[in-house]
């Protein structure tokens, strides 16, 4: 965790008090903040460091396997079920379990959660008691819950379980001066990873840093300077500020109007629609922070068919929220 701005070192402290307490940790932040990382900083500044940090991405757990995933099952449990297996829970025990993306959840998954919460007692699937867990639960997610949970997209009796102790990570556009630090620090991780020799940021470049939104935050900073790092054929690395000029957009657009005027009804009406299209996936994902559960949610579409649109069109999640300005 690197960086000097007000902003960080008011993160930091807050870090380290919450390290030294048990309660259940809410982390949010725009994606790419960095709240793994401040997630395992509270893990090992407590006195669990010792025991397992568990993260998980609780988008990536299908609805049906919530309950085998966190408190696993015992063998015959079911028809593949050849052996026991630990769930997560079991897993993280005496040291913290990591829930991202927790707003991701299913409303059948969090009710599982909730239930665990209540007094962390669990049943592994096919077995005949319950089983006492001994786990420090810290969550993240990049949307506002207290929003989602006012919309009833997210439960308000969840949200009260674990925002006990709560943490707002600062966008990387509000940590003045961080920016730099941090592509410094890049640059040597990248010098030892692949060994193509210390290089170092052009003042044009180093100028602009403290101007960008970022809105990929540290992850967009990241990529950004070792895709630079390795391309560069000199000491100096002289990177073209992102960011389009509102004159050059508006050209864009009357060439566009002007191009229309060429095609035929069908086909411009086809070009309107799959502008349009891309344009409100686009805007859907800025809103969700890249995250495409709570994007379907917002536009009111189930995720699958969202996803299918996104795959339609060859859009990236990681690529629009890291070269669009955040909303």
């Amino acid at each position: 965790m690197i960086g000097q701005s007000q902003a960080f070192l008011e993160t930091l402290q807050v870090v380290e008090k919450i390290a030294h307490c048990e309660a259940p940790v809410l982390i949010e932040g725009e994606t790419g903040t960095g709240k793994e990382l401040v997630a395992r900083a509270i893990h090992y500044g407590s006195s669990r460091q010792k025991y397992p940090f568990v993260p998980v991405n609780c988008g990536a757990i299908p609805d049906l396997l919530i309950e085998n995933e966190l408190f696993g099952h015992k063998r015959g449990a079911y028809t593949d079920a050849q052996s026991d297996n630990l769930g997560l829970i079991s897993q993280a025990q005496r040291g913290t379990l990591f829930l991202d993306e927790i707003d991701a959840l299913t409303p059948k998954a969090q009710v599982t959660l909730l239930r665990f919460l209540q007094d962390q007692l669990y049943r592994p699937l096919g077995a005949s008691g319950t089983q006492a867990a001994n786990v420090r639960i810290i969550v993240a997610s990049n949307a506002d819950l207290t929003k989602l949970a006012e919309q009833g997209v997210f439960r308000m009796d969840l949200l009260f379980r674990i925002k006990i102790m709560y943490l707002k990570l600062p966008a990387l556009r509000q940590r003045k001066g961080d920016a730099v630090l941090l592509a410094n620090h890049f640059l040597e991780t990248c010098a030892k990873r692949y060994d193509l020799g210390q290089k170092k940021l052009h003042p044009e470049t180093i100028a602009w840093f403290g101007q960008y939104q970022w809105p990929g935050n540290i992850r967009e900073l990241e990529n950004m300077i070792c895709r630079e790092y390795l391309l560069a054929d000199t000491f100096l690395i002289n990177i073209k500020s992102p960011v389009v000029g509102i004159a050059d957009r508006r050209t864009c657009v009357d060439r566009r109007k002007a191009s229309m005027m060429n095609m035929k009804f069908n086909e411009a009406k086809k070009h309107v629609i799959t502008s349009f299209e891309q344009s409100y996936l686009t805007e859907a994902l800025l809103k969700a922070h890249g995250n495409v559960s709570m994007a379907a949610k917002l536009v009111g579409k189930e995720r699958r068919a969202f996803g299918k649109l996104l795959k339609k069109y060859g859009m990236d999640k990681n690529l629009i929220t890291s070269n669009y300005p955040s909303q």
